[in-house]
């Protein structure tokens, strides 16, 4: 192993603390940096702003107040142990602004001295690049930690000043966001304008032709125009006019007019950014957001791929940069020399540039850390499928965007028919280039071909068709289409995607039907409301411009408690005059003609994030919930048995309870709380006999049961609902007595 200490020949005995944020990162860094390292994680944020006050002086220029996380004390107490007994600490975590911010957080908390600090990043968690970090450190970039502390107290005054109003005029318990708002706004604008969309009817044409000879396939040709006149897609409007059409081309001759044949050229995708990955793995592999990210943090912290070395797979996977380093690139382009031959080379490697505003150009876009390593050779160090089917997803795009040019043959007919023209194309494929590692059917499109023609050539006439169409309303917002979306209008950056998603379906604002965003009642009036007295804050436009303005502090372009100021100014009055004008909401439930089983009550139509559902309408006094299917119809999630209950001799029914697990409970529920577990032939499952020591409760002196835990045992009292103490067992020894 390269020994970090070449250098620093002379203070070979240091001792150097190196904190990160994860333990995953705390296990590969330690083995690349040998014994003279101490590495801790963090476990991310130890301080933040107070959870039950503002925590924010807005008359003392926005002076915020950060508290120690209260999970984090024990920690932060071992932390300060180990970095008094070393001579330096390494600050590594994040090189984004949420990283920058940890490392402030955790010199502070820590109460270390500037000259005891060294903060170091990296792009990737590789040897190479963790040992050239440590060689190379830096001060902390107050700029970048000046721009997330403006984020956090933006998102918190918007948070804790507007909730209280929605509690007030809506319903008690809601949140609002100031990214959060614009991305149910996105999601309700498109459902008014399904809601409004009226469908256009329009026709097209076709001629099935084929050439003389025989055995020669069939070809297809579009009605393009007549006499010069191009129809497009809305030309046609009905079937009377498809009909006059139809009986002027009656005895037509169809001859071919010209033929042109081209070379097209298709260039390969650049390599991912975090949404674009994101978008990827939804629509190819089938990933949510959260899950996509959560794989790619595992790739990025590391894994041993033999021969006892830990190096992490892929570099940053929060980025909307699309650099490479020219040292991976050079080693890329002989990679494909090697295994696809020169010809797959581009002419001159590829610099791709993003067009996405306010992104982090320093950052390089997310690609594999060895990438002359195939998925294949990477699989058996993965310990699920879906890492090696992501890393697999990742490594090809990359691959493929450092490869030449994909190289197509169009082939176009022009054929006449009296006043009509028709046209007919085909595509072959002549050089797979980037394809030949990005072959993904769907993103470069089947081959179609026309037989070879000749001008003036005359075709046989086969049948004329014709099909009506209506146009399509714009589609949902699913998860892909919504992160593209927010980041086209540059609302919100790479790591604020997923919480947006999550956030907005775990407060019922949408729901998911299928794949697609709904917004539920809720969210439409939280959105009405929002719309109505924020307008001009709460806005695709405003929210963008914050964006800009926060990357402005990173670059130390504008101070940050101008950006505060200038937002919260307009935001106050807004508060001040809804608080005045804004009449009581009310949510309305959708009542269904399907009875309460337990009250008789009506059943009103509910939404949670996973879909509709029936509850009771006089929740919460009744807390009866039913399931229903898409069409609104009842799924009964039970079976009955010819069982009775012991305790009540009411019949017992078979219900499906968490991830599918069938149990056994008496019909009676909830007045009798019998339960029993099933086997797989849906035989009761007799309950354990309780097995009594001799240990006394604590609280009640009753006898102690010892049970059995998912993990492990445990201690209970005997007294049991009347008394819940509960104690682990940390040792098998423990006494019985009779029972």
């Amino acid at each position: 192993m390269y020994n970090v200490y070449e250098s620093q020949r002379d203070n070979a005995m240091s001792k150097y603390l190196v904190i990160v944020e994860s333990p995953s990162k705390e296990k590969t860094i330690s083995k690349i940096l040998g014994n003279n390292f101490i590495v801790k994680s963090s476990y991310g944020h130890i301080r933040d702003l107070p959870k039950n006050k503002l925590g924010i002086d807005i008359e003392n220029n926005f002076k915020p107040t950060y508290i120690n996380i209260s999970k984090a004390k024990k920690l932060i107490t071992d932390l300060k142990k180990q970095a008094e007994k070393s001579d330096k600490v390494y600050l590594a975590t994040d090189f984004d602004r949420e990283g920058e911010a940890i490392a402030w957080h955790l010199k502070e908390a820590l109460k270390l001295h500037d000259d005891k600090i060294l903060r170091i990043t990296f792009n990737e968690i590789t040897t190479e690049s963790i040992l050239n970090a440590v060689k190379k450190p830096r001060k902390l970039d107050m700029k970048l930690i000046n721009s997330q502390q403006a984020r956090r107290i933006l998102d918190r005054l918007v948070g804790y000043k507007l909730s209280p109003l929605l509690w007030k005029k809506v319903k008690f318990g809601l949140s609002a966001g100031r990214v959060q708002s614009v991305a149910v706004m996105l999601i309700c604008n498109r459902e008014k304008e399904i809601e409004n969309f009226a469908p256009v009817e329009y026709w097209c044409i076709e001629a099935k032709l084929s050439k003389h000879e025989k055995n020669t396939v069939s070809f297809r040709a579009q009605l393009f125009s007549k006499n010069g006149t191009k129809y497009d897609k809305l030309s046609i409007k009905n079937k009377d006019e498809v009909d006059a059409i139809l009986k002027e081309l009656e005895g037509a001759k169809y001859t071919v007019k010209s033929i042109n044949t081209i070379r097209r050229k298709r260039s390969p995708y650049a390599p991912y950014t975090t949404s674009t990955m994101q978008q990827d793995a939804y629509r190819k592999l089938g990933f949510s957001v959260a899950k996509t990210m959560s794989i790619a943090q595992k790739l990025y912290e590391g894994t041993n791929i033999g021969n006892n070395v830990e190096t992490g797979l892929i570099t940053y996977m929060r980025t909307d940069s699309l650099n490479i380093a020219k040292s991976v690139q050079n080693e890329t382009l002989k990679f494909i020399e090697t295994s696809y031959g020169s010809h797959f080379l581009p002419k001159t490697p590829r610099i791709y540039k993003t067009k996405i505003k306010g992104a982090q150009g320093a950052h390089e876009a997310i690609r594999p850390t060895l990438p002359n390593k195939t998925p294949l050779e990477i699989k058996h160090h993965l310990s699920a499928t879906d890492e090696f089917r992501l890393y697999e997803l990742i490594w090809k795009r990359f691959i493929a965007s450092q490869m030449a040019d994909a190289i197509y043959n169009i082939t176009t007919a022009e054929i006449l028919a009296k006043d009509y023209l028709f046209k007919a194309s085909g595509s072959t494929l002549s050089f797979d280039g980037f394809l030949k590692v990005y072959n993904i059917p769907e993103e470069h499109g089947s081959e179609t071909e026309i037989p070879y023609l000749k001008s003036d050539e005359d075709l046989d006439f086969l049948q004329l068709n014709s099909q009506q169409h209506f146009t399509e309303p714009p589609p949902h917002y699913n998860e892909a289409s919504l992160i593209k979306a927010l980041e086209e209008h540059g609302i919100g950056r790479p790591s604020t995607y997923a919480p947006i998603i999550k956030t907005i379906s775990n407060r019922l604002y949408v729901r998911i039907d299928g794949k697609k965003f709904i917004p539920t009642n809720l969210g439409v009036v939280v959105n009405n409301v929002l719309k109505l007295h924020f307008g001009n804050i709460i806005n695709i436009k405003f929210t963008a411009d914050v964006e800009e303005r926060l990357d402005k502090i990173a670059e130390n372009k504008v101070i940050w408690q101008k950006v505060l100021k200038d937002f919260y100014e307009p935001f106050a009055k807004n508060l001040n005059k809804a608080e005045k004008n804004l009449q009581r909401q009310k949510i309305q439930q959708e009542h269904t003609s399907e009875k309460c089983p337990k009250c008789g009550s009506s059943m009103v139509i509910k939404d949670s994030p996973r879909g509709q559902f029936l509850g009771c309408s006089k929740y919460p006094k009744c807390k009866t919930a039913l399931s229903i299917d898409n069409n609104g119809k009842v799924i009964q999630n039970y079976q009955e048995t010819n069982m009775k209950c012991e305790k009540c001799g009411s019949q017992l029914i078979k219900k499906t309870g968490f991830q599918g697990k069938q149990y056994l409970s008496c019909k009676n529920h909830p007045k009798c709380k019998t339960m029993y577990n099933i086997d797989k032939n849906g035989n009761k499952v007799p309950k354990p006999t309780p097995e009594y020591t001799d240990i006394k409760c604590d609280k009640c002196g009753s006898k102690m049961i010892r049970r059995i835990g998912k993990k492990r045992a445990f201690l209970t009292c005997s007294s049991f609902p009347k008394c819940r103490n509960l104690k682990w067992i940390k040792t098998t020894k423990f006494l019985k007595s009779k029972k």
